[in-house]
């Protein structure tokens, strides 16, 4: 199956510890086996060993057991229980040195990444199975041994579009082959697009950084922006103009100068692509330095997106030198 050549070409599912080569290992956690099931069989054909899934909760009863190299979580319903076992498995996986998959609702999704503040999973909202795949081959790419070099923001960036075209591609061998995409854990049709670059200004950008801070752009012109985008994708297709770096910088810009606090599910609407792909996205937007996750202090399990300084600046800097042009920028 192509997908699978995929999670094969470049990443050997095997782990060595001096002579001694181990299999990796998946630990799935979640009440209904069957919407684990496919994901399962993706990553046993894969050559992963899976163990068999447990409840959530066994978390917080001491019995989760030692967590594989990939661990992936159902979650498409939350209650009190279940968010205080994200919150161990957060940990957990942290300590672990694992990578988490974690798959939810639209309705959960607020409460879920609240909970997820030190794992940087990959979260799945709707996720058909080529999205699975791909987490499956970004999670096992991302083990240690494996990374990126942190400093080749080119690299990054060329993968993660890679990553996006791999799973159009499946996405459509999927379609061909018959049946329709099923969806995986917690999955229901979602609708909420993913790359990663360092932000690192050089020298004269630098300097450039170092001038008087311009005031905030006025927020009714980005949202302008943002809705004759929205005009332009209705009539030429969303993607053949598909950007949710941009949508997503423009929000957060408006929404800082109306002082206003933008919640990840809310700026998944504002990116105009799938939810998944949105939060992949934003989570490498995160790690690069030109967003920041902060946590709510009247609810711990709620966290909000917002600019870096470094980042408004910049946005500041864009609109006041193409605000004497007589164009409005897409």
């Amino acid at each position: 199956m192509a997908q699978l050549a995929y999670l094969h070409e470049g990443v050997e599912p095997l782990r060595t510890e001096g002579d001694a080569v181990f299999a990796l290992t998946l630990s799935l956690f979640g009440a209904d086996p069957r919407r684990l099931s496919h994901l399962s069989e993706d990553a046993r054909a894969a050559g992963l060993a899976v163990g068999r899934p447990r409840p959530l909760e066994s978390l917080l009863e001491g019995s989760g057991g030692v967590l594989g190299d990939v661990v992936v979580a159902d979650c498409p319903q939350v209650d009190a229980g279940k968010l205080a076992a994200l919150i161990r498995l957060d940990e957990r996986v942290v300590r672990a040195g694992a990578r988490l998959i974690v798959a939810t609702s639209a309705e959960a999704l607020e409460d879920v990444f609240g909970c997820l503040e030190r794992s940087r999973p990959q979260i799945l909202v709707g996720a058909q199975r080529a999205e699975g795949l791909v987490a499956l081959g970004a999670a096992l790419a991302q083990l240690p041994g494996r990374r990126l070099r942190e400093d080749d923001s080119d690299e990054r960036v060329m993968l993660l579009r890679l990553t996006e075209q791999v799973m159009r591609m499946a996405e459509t061998l999927d379609r061909l082959a018959g049946p329709p995409p099923y969806s995986l854990p917690g999955a229901e049709k979602g609708s909420l697009r993913a790359p990663d670059r360092i932000f690192r200004p050089a020298a004269e950008e630098r300097d450039f950084l170092r001038r008087p801070r311009p005031p905030p752009p006025d927020p009714r012109l980005v949202k302008r922006i943002l809705r004759d985008r929205r005009i332009r994708s209705k009539y030429f297709g969303e993607e053949l103009f598909a950007d949710p770096a941009w949508d997503i910088l423009l929000d957060l810009t408006a929404a800082r100068a109306e002082h206003r606090r933008v919640s990840v599910s809310s700026l998944c609407i504002a990116a105009g692509v799938p939810p998944t792909t949105a939060l992949r996205w934003i989570s490498q937007m995160v790690e690069s330095g030109l967003l920041e996750r902060t946590q709510d202090q009247e609810d711990k399990r709620r966290a909000f997106i917002a600019l870096t300084d470094r980042t408004a600046d910049a946005m500041a800097r864009y609109f006041a030198e193409i605000g004497g042009g007589s164009a409005t920028p897409l």
